[in-house]
């Protein structure tokens, strides 16, 4: 009896002991925090940088786990090839590479962000929108004239950019004047002006003579410009002989910033923006 009541009490203290642990591993489980399931991962992208601090269409570099569905292609730029006379709608209307034209659209609502006025002589004094450029072009447009006057040929600012707004009311007063076709020839609808951009300016010398008029083409500004633009990483965006391409008649006053490597390439193979795009030619 004795060896049966001893044998119980040791079963009785096994179970007991037994009991005790599951309870314990159990308790650890439901307390102890997984640290895989709390640490977040996020897979938005970060947000774009502002125009005025990178004046690239890079995105910043995030650590994702994820590859980005929409990497940057080189040039940012580059257009699809559209049907005759068909408009398209930029995407990317920020890149300094963007090309507008007759079927290259900015979005009615771009304005750029980082408009400054850019420390040069204007044929006008007034402190006005049309004295504004994105940064980088501003920058590279006073080094611009700052390489011509040295060479001894004083330039002036003519007009640099327009507002949607403001190209709608200027083209609107041209057709007024010389009907719709003609006025195609030398100004740009809504949303298909270079100025429209930030990254174009018309010049002319300083005197303001022949300012935005064929006859400002062969003068000694003209000529500086067609051969020293390219180095301050503008182009003459409409030259002669190329309406057929551009849609546009000999503008000689046109400069348009791309960044020096492009220009000077653009410059020593003498092409369009379209020819270098290998894009359709927008006015067949």
């Amino acid at each position: 009896m004795k060896i049966k009541m001893n044998v119980s009490i040791a079963i009785l203290l096994a179970l007991t002991i037994v009991a005790g642990c599951g309870g314990k591993n159990e308790g650890a489980s439901t307390i102890a925090p997984n640290p895989t399931a709390s640490a977040s991962v996020t897979t938005s992208p970060t947000a774009s940088p502002s125009a005025g601090t990178t004046p690239t269409t890079s995105p910043t570099a995030t650590a994702t786990t994820k590859p980005s569905s929409n990497p940057v292609t080189s040039p940012a730029a580059s257009p699809t090839p559209t049907k005759n006379g068909a408009v398209q709608v930029i995407a990317k209307p920020e890149s300094i590479t963007v090309l507008v034209n007759k079927t290259n659209s900015l979005p009615s609502s771009y304005e750029p962000t980082d408009l400054v006025y850019p420390n040069i002589a204007f044929t006008f004094s007034e402190k006005i929108d049309k004295r504004k450029m994105r940064q980088v072009a501003a920058t590279a447009i006073e080094k611009l004239f700052a390489g011509a006057q040295k060479d001894g040929v004083p330039l002036a600012g003519v007009s640099a950019y327009r507002s949607y707004a403001t190209q709608k009311a200027l083209f609107d007063s041209y057709v007024k004047k010389d009907g719709e076709e003609k006025a195609k020839t030398y100004s740009a609808v809504p949303g298909t002006s270079e100025h429209e951009t930030g990254l174009a300016i018309d010049v002319t010398g300083s005197n303001g003579k022949c300012a935005a008029s064929d006859c400002f083409g062969g003068t000694k500004e003209a000529i500086w410009l067609e051969k020293h633009a390219s180095e301050y990483g503008f182009i003459i965006r409409y030259p002669q002989g190329k309406a057929a391409i551009t849609g546009y008649q000999y503008e000689p006053w046109h400069l348009r910033y791309v960044g020096s490597d492009i220009a000077k390439e653009i410059q020593a193979k003498k092409v369009t923006m379209e020819e270098y795009y290998n894009t359709v030619p927008v006015s067949k």
